[in-house]
This record gives C-alpha cells, sequence and structure tokens, in this order.
C-alpha cells in the first residue's frame, strides 16, 4: 500500500487537517517537475533560479507543516495530562470517603449515632459503585485517545520522511535529508516520550485502583475495540445459504397468495406478521448501520459500551437477520397453504412470535447468549425508567421502540385475538373491531409507551445532572405524542359513533392536526439540530458542521430531505386513510416500513454526532474515534497490547530505531536515508 493510501486510511476522522498534507505536497513537487524549463530552450542559470525557487516554497510549506503539527501536539498532550490528572482525582475520591467513613463511626460510638452514620455512609458508597463503572469507561476511552495520540506522532513523522526522501530523489539533492535531520528529528511532536510515560501511568493505575492488580483483565478492558473485524467463512457461507432460501421462500409465498382465498382473514394476520416483519427489517437495517460505523470509523463498540471482545458484528447481525426472515417466511407460507396442510391457519403466527420470544428468553449459552443478555438488560431498564441511570445505549434503544410503535400495538392486537376473538378451531368470530377498538384505551397506552419510556429517562436524566436544557426540553418533545395519540384516538371514537360523514368536521380532528404539525416541527428540528448537530452557520461545510466523518456531503443533505418528508408522512393518514382511497391497514404497514428507515438513517447520523461531540454527554472523554484498521494492524496492535510493558510506540518497531539503538540517532538516519526503497515511485 502507498504512503497516501495508508495515511488516508489510518487518520482519527476529528484531527484530519491536522495531518501532513502529504497529497497536496507531493502533488506540488510533481508539478514542479512537470512545469520545469527545459535546458534546450534556456541557460543552465535560468534553471537554477527556478529549482532554487521551488525548493524554497517547498521547504516553507514543510515549515508550515511541521510548526502546524507541533502546535497541534503540544495542545493535545496537555489536553491528556489535564484528564490524567482529573481521573486521579476522581479515582482517589472513594478512597477519601471511606477513610472519613471509618473516622467519623470511631467519633460517634460514643455518642450513640453509630447506626445512623452507617446508614449514611452506605447511602453515600452505593452512589459511587456507578461512578466506579463510568471511572472504568473513561479510563478506557483515556487510554484509546493516547494511542490515537502516539498514532499521529508516527503517521506525521513518517509522513514527513516520505516526502523529504521523493523531493531529493525528484531534484537529485540531498537538502531534504539535512532539512529533516535538521528540524524534524528534533521535533518536540516525534521526540516526546510523555505520551508513552502517560500511558504506562494510565496501565498501572487502572490494573492497581480498578482491577485489583490483575494486569491481564486490566489490559482485556483497555484494549482498541477490534474495528477490523475478521469476517468468519462460516457466517459468511450461513448468510449467503440464508439469502438464497429467501428469495425462493418469497416467490413461494407470493404465487400462494396469488392462488389462494383468505379475504375474511388477511386482516389479522397482516397485523401478526407485520409486527415480527418490522423487528426482522430493523435488524437487517441495523447491520448496514454497524457496517456504515465501523468502515467509518465510529466507535459504536465504545459508544454502546460493549464488551470489545464479544458483540455482534454487522455480519452475524446479517446472520441473525436472515435466519428469523426464513422462519419468518416458513410460517407464512404455512398460513396460505393451511387448507393444504390441514392445519388451523392462525397457528402459524402464534408459533412464530412463540419461537422469537423463546429464543431471546433462552437461558442456554448459545445462540449469541451475551448478546441477548445485554439487549434483555437494556429492555429492562427502559421498562422501568426512571428507576435507573441511564445510559447511550438505554436511550438509544428507547429510541428505536418509538419507531417500532406499530410492533407493540401489533403485538397487543395478537395478545387480545387469541384471547378473545380466535375460537381456537380456526374460525374468527364476527367481532373482528373488538380487538382494534379504542373505547377501552388499551390501545392507546400501548401506543404511548415507547414516548413515556423516553419521558421518563429525560426526567431521570434532569435530576442526575439538573440541567433543563437539553433533558426538560426534550422530555416535552415526547411529551406531544401524549396528546397527538389522545386527539387521534378521540377522533376515531367520535367517528365510529357519528359516522364517516362527520370525521372532519369535529374539534377532535382539528386537535390532531394541530399536535401532530406541531410535534412534527419540533421532533424534525430536534432531529437535526440536536441528534445530528447539523444545520451550523458559518463553517466550512455549509448548512453541515465543522467536522463529519462521512465521505459525502451529500449523505448530509439528503437525510436532512429525507427526515423532513418521512416526518410529514401522517398527512398520507389524514389525506388517503381518513378519504377511503387505501385501506387503512395497508397503508399502517407502508408508513410503519418507512418509519424504521428513517430511523435506519437517523442512526448514522446520531452515531456521528456522539461519537465528534458527545453531545449526550454520556462519556467521561470525547476523543474516542479509531479509524479502521486493516488485518495486519489489528494483529500488530494486539500484539503489542498485550506484552508485559503493555502498549509501546509504534516507531519502536520501525527498522531505523532499532539501528538507532545500535549506533546512534544520526548515523541511523543517515543509513536508513540511503537504503529505503521509496514506496511510491
Amino acid at each position: 500500500m502507498k504512503f497516501a493510501e495508508h495515511l488516508s486510511a489510518h487518520i482519527t476522522p476529528e484531527w484530519r487537517k491536522q495531518y501532513i498534507q502529504y497529497d497536496a505536497m507531493k502533488d506540488r513537487l510533481y508539478e514542479s517537475q512537470e512545469a520545469a524549463p527545459s535546458p534546450e530552450d534556456v541557460d543552465q542559470g535560468t534553471i537554477d533560479r527556478y529549482y532554487a525557487q521551488i525548493e524554497e516554497e517547498f521547504f516553507r510549506i514543510c515549515d508550515l507543516e511541521l510548526k502546524k503539527i507541533n502546535t497541534f501536539f503540544s495542545e493535545k498532550l496537555a489536553e491528556a495530562s489535564r484528564k490524567y490528572a482529573s481521573l486521579k482525582t476522581e479515582l482517589d475520591a472513594p478512597k477519601h470517603i471511606e477513610s472519613r467513613s471509618i473516622t467519623k463511626q470511631n467519633a460517634f460510638k460514643r455518642r450513640g449515632s453509630l447506626r445512623l452514620r452507617r446508614d449514611k455512609d452506605e447511602k453515600i458508597m452505593m452512589s459511587h459503585t456507578r461512578k466506579m463503572h463510568d471511572l472504568k469507561l473513561a479510563f478506557s476511552e483515556f487510554y484509546l485517545s493516547l494511542v490515537l495520540l502516539q498514532n499521529y506522532q508516527t503517521l506525521n513523522f513518517t509522513g514527513f520522511r516520505k516526502i523529504l526522501k521523493k523531493h531529493d530523489k525528484m531534484f537529485e539533492t540531498d537538502k531534504g535529508g539535512k532539512w529533516k535531520c535538521t528540524y524534524v528529528d528534533v521535533a518536540p511532536f516525534y521526540t516526546s516520550k510523555q505520551v508513552e510515560q502517560l500511558i504506562q501511568d494510565t496501565e498501572n493505575s487502572f490494573t492497581s485502583e480498578l482491577e485489583g492488580g490483575d494486569r491481564q483483565k486490566a489490559m482485556k478492558r483497555l484494549r482498541v475495540p477490534p474495528l477490523g473485524y475478521k469476517q468468519n467463512a462460516w457466517t459468511t457461507y450461513r448468510v449467503g445459504l440464508f439469502s438464497g432460501m429467501n428469495l425462493v421462500l418469497i416467490t413461494i409465498a407470493i404465487l400462494a397468495a396469488l392462488f389462494t382465498d383468505h379475504d375474511d382473514q388477511w386482516k389479522p394476520a397482516l397485523r401478526m406478521y407485520r409486527g415480527t416483519f418490522l423487528l426482522i427489517l430493523c435488524l437487517f437495517l441495523l447491520a448496514i448501520n454497524t457496517y456504515g460505523w465501523r468502515s467509518s470509523g465510529v466507535n459504536h463498540v465504545l459508544i454502546f459500551e460493549l464488551d470489545p471482545r464479544d458483540n455482534l458484528s454487522h455480519q452475524q447481525l446479517l446472520e441473525v437477520a436472515g435466519f428469523f426472515s426464513v422462519i419468518w417466511t416458513l410460517s407464512l407460507l404455512g398460513f396460505l397453504l393451511s387448507s393444504q396442510l390441514g392445519i388451523p391457519p392462525f397457528t402459524c403466527p402464534l408459533a412464530l412470535v412463540s419461537f422469537m420470544i423463546i429464543f431471546l428468553l433462552n437461558p442456554l449459552p448459545v445462540l449469541h447468549h451475551s448478546a441477548r443478555r445485554w439487549l434483555l438488560r437494556v429492555l429492562w431498564r427502559i421498562l422501568t425508567a426512571p428507576f435507573h441511570y441511564v445510559g447511550f445505549a438505554d436511550f438509544w434503544l428507547a429510541d428505536q421502540l418509538n419507531s417500532l410503535t406499530t410492533v407493540l400495538v401489533d403485538f397487543q392486537y395478537l395478545v387480545c385475538f387469541y384471547a378473545v376473538q380466535y375460537d381456537w378451531i380456526g374460525n374468527v368470530h364476527s367481532k373482528d373491531d373488538v380487538c382494534t377498538s379504542t373505547i377501552y384505551g388499551i390501545r392507546p397506552i400501548i401506543a404511548c409507551l415507547p414516548a413515556w419510556f423516553r419521558f421518563a429517562q429525560c426526567l431521570r436524566r434532569y435530576r442526575d445532572t439538573r440541567l433543563i436544557y437539553p433533558h426538560i426540553v426534550n422530555a416535552g418533545k415526547y411529551s406531544t405524542t401524549f396528546l397527538v395519540v389522545l386527539f387521534s384516538s378521540l377522533n376515531k371514537w367520535h367517528k365510529d359513533v357519528h359516522g364517516d360523514e362527520v370525521v372532519q368536521n369535529n374539534a377532535f380532528f382539528v386537535l390532531w392536526i394541530i399536535c401532530a404539525i406541531f410535534s412534527t416541527c419540533y421532533t424534525l428540528t430536534w432531529d437535526i439540530k440536536m441528534d445530528w448537530g447539523l444545520l451550523e452557520m458559518n463553517v466550512e461545510n455549509r448548512f453541515l458542521r465543522e467536522e463529519i466523518v462521512y465521505g459525502y456531503k451529500i449523505y448530509y443533505y439528503f437525510a436532512m430531505i429525507e427526515d423532513f418528508i418521512l416526518r410529514l408522512a401522517w398527512t398520507i393518514v389524514v389525506s388517503v386513510g381518513e378519504g377511503g382511497f387505501l385501506h387503512n391497514e395497508i397503508l399502517i404497514t407502508v408508513l410503519a416500513s418507512l418509519e424504521v428507515f428513517r430511523r435506519f438513517v437517523w442512526n448514522f447520523f446520531r452515531l456521528e454526532n456522539e461519537h465528534l461531540n458527545n453531545c449526550g454527554q454520556f462519556r467521561a472523554v470525547r476523543d474516542i474515534s479509531v479509524s479502521p484498521l486493516d488485518e495486519n494492524d489489528q494483529e500488530l496492535l494486539e500484539a503489542m497490547m498485550d506484552e508485559e510493558d503493555g502498549v509501546t510506540h509504534r516507531r519502536n518497531t520501525d527498522k531505523y530505531l532499532s539501528k538507532k539503538r545500535k549506533h546512534g540517532k544520526e548515523q541511523a538516519s543517515q543509513k536508513l536515508w540511503a537504503e529505503e526503497e521509496d514506496e511510491d515511485i
């Protein structure tokens, strides 16, 4: 791989402007050589003056780049030192509390208040349990930022070495080598050992204070998450197998739907199969999300606080989605061909849902057990909000549930259908509207649950931070959903009581439209401005933000337009659904699928914003990004981190420093300069 490609692949996205501009400098050298006057046209003096001017300009650029890199490195190093001091202070705080607690307990023994004091101290120590968990995550993030700073040193030094050697070869001179020895080899960004010392201090503090002296456990926690995922051949095979099976089964299902008669059963079947379909679609799109995050360097593993060594890759998510889609299609075929198979048709959707629930709750350590446990833990914290601390994964998954409201409502219908409407012989009772009626208030309550989860989480975040903005303001956003559902349900009730002819002539309909418009404006503004951090003024990326991760600006503009359009999709319900131009159940299915797609797009930019700016304040430090690593780099990095002394500077693996230790810095530098083969020529 040429160095320009290597540099582009391994830079930290947020710092891209602070690296050596290798491509621009290389292009300038080539342009200067091509524009050089020909000896046939001008005299030698003119040629010498031309090259002297080119060299003066080139070294001026080198000097500016070197100053930029030194300044940025010094700033980051000072910032890292301050962060380490702050983390050490936080780490020592529980010790002081425990020591003070023991001292005060002894003082209170004579006063008869020991029990009261002990209860108070226990509450204090319990409040620090979560803090210690946060400290572990903060140290892990901080350690990663130090590794990134090491990588910054290595890449920039290599960039100077390459471009100066290229200059000397192209212009047949040794001035580049001399400039390197004079300026680059003594530059603070290269000679500083403070980053290595900070890494060693971090390892020692983390090992002794947070992991009880277990260095192996500490290094496993501190290691860089393996974004350079190594594909498994069997997983790839199963993904392909399930994809092929799905194509065949879907084709058969379409033909079966065309040539079988289910006129009196299609509506309840659609409601029961729709929810599971949306879940599978969401899982498939999440696999694409994961691939996009990993390939762009968005560190979702650290943001979600996943185990770096045990989390589902995009390939494994595709495998699970493919497996469930095969089961879903087989169940649908069983329903469509139930008369030919001699089975009650509505046992098939019940078997499908039962299988999916058993798969999720299966306690055996098989079938991605750790991932299922993680999901259940997060779901429990969501269901019991606001009684738990809210992490990024908690609020993110609750937001996904807000886009899967149709799934919850359809699950309520499924339970009601088998409890009230189904006679367990295969027939459906004539009262088809029992489970879809809003008269008992069950369906509106179910529809409000996802918004309630996020509303409660926002209140908990306010309790923990005492910040009205953004948490109370965000809670207000979710409270608008309660009003929309309330007036929508009342409008439906009014329609059922008074008939279709007055549906648009009642106060409930007007209030529903007003609340829906207000909620749409609220949520759309929050999506783009707060969740994505876009629409900044006076920045290089027009209407975006100062730093972006994804390669093309068109992605961001498309996402804003797409979010605007799909946030207004409810207007189709008013214009098409209320007008009776399309069956309501079909319309709900289409709009629910579009909402899942909208959330899929939202995920890309919400994670990117959290990655760049820590906008939700879920992390203790913010420089957590790591560029995608190829296989060799990943293995090298893991091997370095497994060493007894932890991470060492990457340049220590270079032949340059091995010779430097034997022969001295100046001699090794000149020898490497003469012997190294230029990969770019």
